[in-house]
């Protein structure tokens, strides 16, 4: 199950995948959230169904949907770039 938490800064969009059956609305000043769940790996699209401006047509939504396993080894790789930049900020800033 993957979780969605949608607000906006300026004006509202919504952020729609129909493959999973979900659209929500993205408004200033609120917190919706809504969830889906992906049955089998892979890539999934969507995009913006507001009209919320000028560049409304460049806004869509790519999802890369991955095992649990597949996940879990993207989170470890990650978590030692992020550990590793840190320390080399840190080393950087005399500390």
């Amino acid at each position: 199950m993957v979780r969605v938490q949608a607000t906006a800064d300026d004006v509202i969009h919504s952020w729609s995948v129909p493959a999973f059956g979900v659209k929500i609305d993205a408004v200033p000043g609120r917190l919706n959230e809504t969830w889906f769940k992906a049955e089998r790996p892979g890539t999934y699209y969507g995009q913006c169904s507001q009209l919320c401006g000028i560049n409304h047509g460049f806004m869509p939504i790519q999802i890369e949907a991955v095992s649990k396993d597949d996940f879990d080894a993207w989170v470890a790789q990650n978590a030692q770039k992020s550990s590793s930049a840190a320390t080399s900020q840190l080393a950087s800033a005399g500390h």
